[in-house]
């Protein structure tokens, strides 16, 4: 076995294994793990930047050019503004509860509209303040008339695990905004992407404004994440190769410290150092 491979045995010891075997997970979790999480949220956040900022520079559309059908999903063009023109269903009473809004609970409240030659969607009103003891305060009433609304597409949302529908004060009360699950709840089909409505609407409540453009730390975390990957088997490398050099340098004092055998040892010196020497 070559001399300097020979040197290396210590790493076979199990202190060294558990740190080997620390420093391969953590380098493997930092670059299919880690890094991937944040990187994935940087570009979630950064498409949903940039269909904000495109909403803000372009013109309202028909909503049917992008939910033409009752299942219908526009995904790719969240927070872009619609028109349509139709009528609420006053009779479904749903709200989405403990929603932040500027930074304090709110009610958002949730009505289906139903489109003239075109799908039922699900509107957002806006959002009221809840009263003393979380209950919902009166609403205003909906327009019983046909009206023209501007909105703004809204992605559906994920139902909240253990958070089960309930009914309070006259309304059925959801976590978050699914239109599957208000589809089910109410026997309304809606399509898989609701509005948001904008200022000054029929039917508007408090406005629920666009969020703020902010890019976020996530590509820095996932830049960190995979330099800290890189760096985990350099630092092990630097310390195996450190534990061999102090190795190297405690075995060569040792062969320093060793009397030479070419040098004759006077029998004085052999008594001296079996009795001590003499005073």
């Amino acid at each position: 076995m070559p001399k300097r491979i020979r040197g290396l045995g210590f790493i076979l010891r199990p202190g060294w294994i558990a740190l080997m075997l620390v420093c391969v997970a953590f380098t493997y979790l930092c670059f299919t793990v880690l890094a991937p999480w944040q990187l994935g949220k940087n570009t979630t956040t950064s498409r949903e930047n940039q269909q904000i900022a495109d909403s803000v520079n372009t013109a309202p559309v028909p909503l049917k050019t992008v939910l033409p059908q009752q299942d219908s999903i526009a995904s790719g063009a969240q927070w872009h503004k619609v028109t349509a023109t139709g009528h609420y269903l006053p009779d479904v009473r749903v709200v989405a509860r403990l929603r932040p809004v500027e930074g304090n609970q709110a009610f958002e409240v949730l009505v289906p509209f139903v489109v003239e030659d075109g799908p039922t969607v699900l509107v957002n009103r806006g959002y009221v303040r809840p009263e003393t003891g979380s209950h919902i305060p009166p609403i205003p009433p909906l327009p019983d008339h046909t009206v023209t609304i501007t909105a703004r597409l809204r992605d559906s949302e994920p139902t909240l695990p253990g958070k089960e529908p309930f009914t309070r004060d006259g309304y059925q009360q959801v976590y978050s905004i699914s239109t599957e699950q208000v589809s089910a709840l109410t026997g309304v089909p809606l399509t898989g992407s609701y509005l948001q409505l904008v200022e000054d609407q029929p039917g508007g409540l408090g406005v629920i404004g666009v969020p703020r453009l902010d890019a976020g730390p996530f590509l820095s975390y996932g830049i960190q994440w995979i330099l800290f990957g890189v760096l985990a088997p350099i630092a092990l490398g630097y310390f195996v190769y450190s534990e061999l050099r102090a190795r190297r340098r405690e075995k060569q004092n040792a062969v320093k410290d060793e009397p030479s055998p070419s040098t004759p040892v006077s029998v004085d010196d052999k008594l001296a150092d079996r009795y001590g020497r003499r005073r």
